[in-house]
């Protein structure tokens, strides 16, 4: 009896561990609402980053932030961290320039990757709304 529960629990853990979030490198090409149209990057060292199919998500509650991109000496890898929240977020100046030009982003997506949960928007130009 126990031994069923244990494969049980086993293959529960397995099937919980294959529907994760995803987060990737992409640029974003289209915002449309809280629609964002956007391509996948995959680079390799020392390589130009390879163009992937064209997506277009849901973003209504994601986090918008500028990414703050820094290098790990330790391992040796550049990082992105989460930077300062981007004010009225997809409605922001920074996403008005898609169109003219695609801006560079970490995107992270819901378990069953249907919509977006947060953009790191990684080229400059994101500004925070002036203190009064």
């Amino acid at each position: 009896m126990f031994g069923k529960w244990v494969a049980v629990l086993v293959l529960m853990m397995v099937g919980v561990g294959l529907v994760a979030a995803e987060e990737f490198g992409a640029m974003i090409t289209k915002v449309d609402g809280d629609n964002v149209t956007f391509y996948k990057t995959q680079s390799k060292k020392g390589e130009k980053p390879e163009k992937g199919e064209a997506a277009t998500l849901t973003a209504k509650n994601a986090k918008v932030h500028q990414g703050k991109i820094q290098f790990n000496k330790e391992e040796k890898k550049v990082e992105i961290a989460v930077g300062d929240a981007i004010e009225g977020g997809l409605k922001n100046e920074v996403f008005k320039l898609v169109g003219k030009a695609s801006i560079a982003a970490r995107i992270t997506t819901t378990d069953d990757n249907k919509s977006i949960t947060r953009i790191l928007v990684l080229k400059p130009g994101a500004k925070k709304k002036p203190v009064d």
